[in-house]
C-alpha cells in the first residue's frame, strides 16, 4: 500500500506505474512468506489458500490497473 501511495504522490503516470510495479514484487515477497509460513506449520493449509488467493486477486487487480494507466488518457499532474 505504501507503494502504491508514493508513486500516486509523485504526480505522474509514468512514476505510479513504476511504483506499481515495486508493489507487485512486495506481493510476490508475501506470497514467499506464505508458504514459509504453511511450511512451518505457523498456519493451516486453508489459511495459505486463501491468503494465496488473495494475492492472486490482487495481482490480477495491478495487472488490469497497470494496463489501464498505461492505455488510458488520464494523467497525472506531472506531464510525463
Amino acid at each position: 500500500m505504501s507503494n502504491i501511495a508514493e508513486g500516486f504522490g509523485r504526480g505522474g503516470n509514468s512514476e505510479f506505474i513504476q511504483f506499481l510495479f515495486t508493489a507487485k514484487g512486495s506481493l510476490s515477497e508475501a506470497k514467499s512468506q506464505l508458504y514459509i509460513a504453511a511450511d512451518l506449520n505457523y498456519i493451516t493449509e486453508a489459511e495459505f489458500k486463501k491468503a494465496y488467493d488473495m494475492t492472486e486477486e490482487i495481482t490480477r487487480m495491478m495487472n488490469s490497473f497497470i494496463k489501464s494507466l498505461k492505455s488510458g488518457d488520464r494523467k497525472g499532474l506531472k506531464t510525463d
